[in-house]
């Protein structure tokens, strides 16, 4: 059984610069890392570049202008997408995309299997988006290399698209096991990897965390959700939850997981990969996505 690791310290050194695509537990490590480093300090200055896909609803230098002078509130998520709430509306959303992160002067940068030899130190850094400069000198730069985040103004961002357009959060509302039920149950023809991905189900999930909630609760990705019986959606809605609540409470740290899950050893389409136990990992492409999930493990019953 996985173990649990309560309740995680806040991290105080570095905001997340992710190694692998964000989904929520690195989120929810970036937003508490900005609530405890921006809330209740006022935005001196900000800068902001020209990119038009990031910034796809207003210019940067228009937003920019809109977050001068104002004080930050707090640090708020739902599934992916972060906000700064800030003392008045409008507010600051972020998603991050496939590679971007939230970096401040003094973090190490994690390195991807693409990044150039040398680490990138200077400051701000490379592919700084926005830059935001607070009061006592704290500052904070908002980079993406890809280009696949966006960032946005909302009044009321709980109500407004895209949040209000998302699914339940399982580390902020994970509905109980008849709510649940209730809601698996409109969509019986689909694939349960399919149905784990869509954000308007399940706000915050990504390939990594379905594989590894499927590779727990014992279940073939390809299977349909009709197929499920009443143990096998109990288990569903139990590794969900778990899953998330163990990766936020490791600060989404990997070495920190329990030592049994798949995630280390899903990557890369190793033919050879194992898990912990030496069970063999197959990798299938379901739903448009990288699939890995262990035949000898995961039931096919229903198929």
């Amino acid at each position: 059984m996985p173990r649990d690791f309560g309740e995680a310290a806040r991290p105080r050194t570095a905001v997340l610069s992710c190694a692998r695509v964000p989904e929520l537990p690195e989120v929810e490590h970036a937003r508490r890392v900005l609530e405890e480093l921006a809330s209740g300090r006022r935005i001196e200055r900000v800068t902001a570049s020209k990119d038009d896909l990031v910034f796809a609803e207003q210019r940067g230098a228009r937003l920019a202008r809109a977050l001068e002078a104002r004080r930050i509130e707090a640090a708020m998520r739902h599934g992916k997408w972060m906000w700064l709430e800030l003392e008045r509306a409008p507010h600051l959303l972020v998603h991050l995309g496939m590679t971007g992160s939230w970096r401040t002067p003094n973090d190490t940068p994690q390195r991807l299997e693409s990044s150039a030899r040398e680490i990138d130190r200077s400051w701000p850094p490379r592919f700084t988006k926005l830059h935001l400069v607070l009061e006592g000198g704290r500052e904070i730069a908002l980079t993406d290399g890809r280009r696949l985040g966006r960032v946005v103004m909302r009044n009321d961002p709980r109500n407004e698209s895209p949040i209000v357009e998302l699914g339940f959060d399982p580390l902020l509302g994970m509905p109980s096991f008849t709510r649940f039920r209730s809601l698996v149950e409109r969509r019986k023809r689909a694939v349960i990897k399919a149905l784990l991905l869509d954000q308007s189900f399940a706000a915050g999930v990504g390939n990594w965390i379905a594989d590894e909630v499927l590779f727990q609760a014992e279940l073939d990705p390809r299977r349909t959700v009709g197929s499920l019986d009443a143990a096998e959606l109990r288990r569903l809605h139990a590794k969900i939850a778990s899953v998330v609540k163990i990766a936020v409470a490791a600060d989404a740290v990997s070495e920190r997981y329990p030592k049994s899950w798949l995630f280390h050893h899903r990557w890369g389409r190793d033919p050879d990969a194992r898990t912990s136990r030496g069970e063999r990992i197959v990798h299938i492409d379901v739903a448009g996505r990288t699939t890995a999930w262990v035949p000898s493990r995961q039931s096919t019953r229903g198929k």
